[in-house]
């Protein structure tokens, strides 16, 4: 273990490195004040005549530290760009009404997200709800006359005991306990829930009080889809007592909207999701999951004929993971988004289940690390608007034409990027040591590379596990090659885009020969040279925090390891987490108490002996997902054994650390300032190679 080069505090270095003080002379080289100036496109739509786009136009708030959004619409055939909703407060949702005359978005301009309606053609605002709850899966009725809506519905619980004595006048008593019962009592970003389910609502177009439709004991929290005539309203739930342990079960129905009758329409052995009426009512397509138990299982889409009720799966074919579905106008086929090989494709599938690619990439929806993203819309002219995001910008809007051409519609980080030196992707690919497979894998040079020198590197793995990294923008890997690192990411064995049997190599084990992929990985970089074998940094959060504590535990060829939201101990992790009916029969072969030898075999903690790398912990104490309490074990257990080690406790904040930019600001420069402290120079001891 080496010695630090010279001690400091985490926040002095912070400032040293950011550029966030003492800013003398024009930035060169991306830097941490530019994370509140970046922007980016989202959610597109078209207006029924298919003439205009309307999105939503992210950009990060410095007085509020918040994504604020407001829409924005572009004429096609003018080419004008300008702004619909550009306010202080934040809009999001945008959803218009069949006849184009109408526009209905959620508004936190009066201190709560409400559901607003602008009339496109006076620029009027009408208010519509005054509700204690933001609404949800908000759809048109085909005559535009109607909103239909999920909303959570408070249900008052009576206490366990009732027997307290009366309380004096002005006595000062302990506050009354939080009783609780049910199994899903806490939500990771949305703390301890609230009594209640989420219920579907209807609403006129012209205001009025909402009407109740469902008054069940279970949510209705999914999408919505209108039948043709506008009676009826197609919705997916589980109606069973044991809802919160069945957690892949659900099926389609309908509900009538003047009598709240309920008719079943889908029955399969696995959950079927978002409905949606084709274009001419004669289909209705839905999300579906072969249910097998596996940690990762990947979704199709099907398609019910509405008049005989015969169904087909019409991406059987596609061994990859359905994203997005939009049906065509002309109701004869959907246009599919889905993830391959770090990248989300975009294809046309026809009710036979032929597919016709459409040669376009979507991505761009993550701006603080590179994951796979992306969102489009469909026109009535089949012209399709779709987000896209090179290595060096966040994500633009982009148009594709009936006949196959794309062009870019935005601009947006031109005036804060333009002018910096920026990191291009690279892309490389390792063969697996363990059985030869592909690994596919990404780096980032810093700016104004020197081929004659050596650099120091940082492994950036991804969470998950069953997501995937690729070539894309990324706040936090273009800052840390700004300050002088190369930066690798890949898509170990687990990840997803390369197929359901990929993903579930590490089903009930997990973390296990992903590490060998991820040092193949790190052994590929430096094998092309320039890199700084002395300084091995290493990285990652949630599944990639756990691939970190276990990969320090395996080798000590990191001069320095950042663990961030990790799982340490499977057994505390299945106990506390806030989806531990899922956890619990998905990723792991039985109940925590009947397997403990397997769950401490693919633990962190088991190898904590082994430790001798300087770790910093970083979690939100908010954090339900990946409870603190799992950082808080490993950094205890780091200390008995005598390694350096530090925490850095985000206050407030959930799993998603990076959801504020000064978070993400601060998540970043720690990282950097925790391996700026055992960086080492030419003439240290280099770290043992083995692994």
């Amino acid at each position: 273990m080496k010695a630090p080069v010279k001690p400091m505090m985490l926040a002095t270095a912070l400032l040293s490195v950011s550029g966030l003080v003492n800013a003398t002379e024009p930035a060169k080289y991306f830097d941490y004040p530019h994370v509140f100036e970046l922007e980016y496109a989202a959610s597109p739509l078209f207006t029924p005549d298919g003439k205009q786009v309307i999105y939503e136009r992210r950009s990060n708030d410095i007085m509020h530290d918040r994504t604020h959004i407001s829409l924005w619409r572009y004429d096609i055939k003018q080419g004008t760009h300008r702004p619909l909703l550009s306010e202080s407060a934040s809009v999001r949702n945008p959803v218009i009404s069949p006849d184009g005359k109408k526009l209905a978005y959620l508004s936190d301009r009066d201190g709560s997200q409400q559901l607003y309606i602008r009339y496109l053609d006076t620029g009027e605002d009408a208010k519509l709800t005054n509700l204690s709850y933001s609404p949800g899966s908000i759809v048109w009725s085909p005559d535009s006359q109607q909103l239909a809506f999920t909303l959570f519905t408070p249900v008052s619980e009576k206490p366990l005991f009732t027997g307290m004595p009366a309380k004096p006048a002005k006595a000062e008593w302990a506050p009354t306990g939080s009783y609780i019962e049910k199994t899903n009592y806490r939500f990771d970003g949305a703390g301890y829930a609230p009594s209640g389910f989420s219920q579907i609502y209807v609403l006129p177009a012209d205001g009025g009080t909402p009407r109740q439709l469902t008054f069940d004991a279970y949510p209705n929290n999914g999408d919505l889809s209108w039948n043709k005539a506008g009676t009826h309203i197609y919705f997916s739930m589980n109606p069973s007592d044991n809802y919160a342990m069945e957690v892949m079960s659900s099926d389609i129905y309908q509900i009538d909207v003047k009598t709240a009758q309920v008719t079943q329409i889908t029955d399969l052995a696995g959950p079927e999701s978002a409905p949606m009426l084709s274009p001419d009512g004669k289909y209705l397509a839905f999300r579906y999951v072969n249910d097998r138990k596996l940690s990762h299982q990947q979704s199709d889409i099907w398609v019910m004929t509405l008049a005989n009720g015969k169904m087909r799966n019409i991406t059987e074919q596609l061994d990859r993971q359905v994203d997005q579905a939009e049906w065509a106008p002309d109701s004869d086929s959907l246009y599919i988004s889905y993830q391959d090989h770090g990248q989300v494709k975009l294809s046309e599938f026809s009710l036979n289940g032929s597919e016709t690619s459409l040669n376009v990439t979507l991505s761009g929806q993550s701006l603080g690390r590179p994951y796979t993203s992306g969102q489009f819309a469909v026109s009535a002219n089949d012209e399709i608007a779709y987000t896209y995001s090179s290595g060096t910008r966040p994500a633009d809007l982009f148009l594709r034409s009936k006949r196959g051409k794309t062009s870019s519609i935005s601009n947006l980080n031109e005036d804060v990027l333009g002018h910096l030196t920026m990191s291009d992707i690279q892309a490389l690919t390792v063969t697996s040591s363990v059985d030869g497979k592909t690994i596919d894998a990404w780096m980032l040079l810093p700016p104004d590379f020197d081929a004659t020198k050596t650099y120091p590197l940082i492994l950036e793995i991804h969470g998950g596990p069953h997501t995937a990294y690729g070539p894309h923008f990324g706040a936090e890997i273009q800052l840390m090659a700004a300050k002088g690192y190369i930066v690798v990411w890949s898509n170990p064995r687990g990840s997803t885009s390369y197929g359901e049997d990929f993903a579930n190599l590490i089903h009930h084990n997990y973390p296990s020969q992903d590490y060998n992929d991820l040092m193949d990985v790190v052994d590929g970089v430096i094998a092309k040279g320039n890199v700084d074998t002395k300084n091995l940094f290493i990285t990652g959060g949630s599944g990639g925090g756990v691939l970190t504590a276990w990969s320090i535990g395996k080798t000590d060829r990191f001069a320095a390891a950042v663990v961030a939201k990790p799982v340490i101990n499977w057994m505390s992790f299945a106990l506390t987490a806030d989806a531990y009916p899922y956890f619990s029969q998905y990723w792991m072969p039985g109940m925590p108490w009947e397997i403990p030898e397997h769950l401490w075999k693919h633990s962190p903690l088991s190898l904590v002996g082994n430790v001798t790398t300087p770790t910093l912990l970083l979690t939100g104490e908010s954090d339900y997902r990946t409870p603190i309490s799992e950082s808080e074990q490993f950094y205890q257990a780091l200390k008995l054994k005598g390694v350096d080690a530090a925490m850095l406790r985000l206050p407030g904040a959930s799993h998603g650390i990076a959801s504020k930019p000064s978070r993400l600001i601060q998540k970043v420069g720690n990282i950097l300032a925790w391996f700026e402290r055992y960086k080492t120079s030419s003439d240290d001891t280099s770290p043992s190679e083995a692994k």
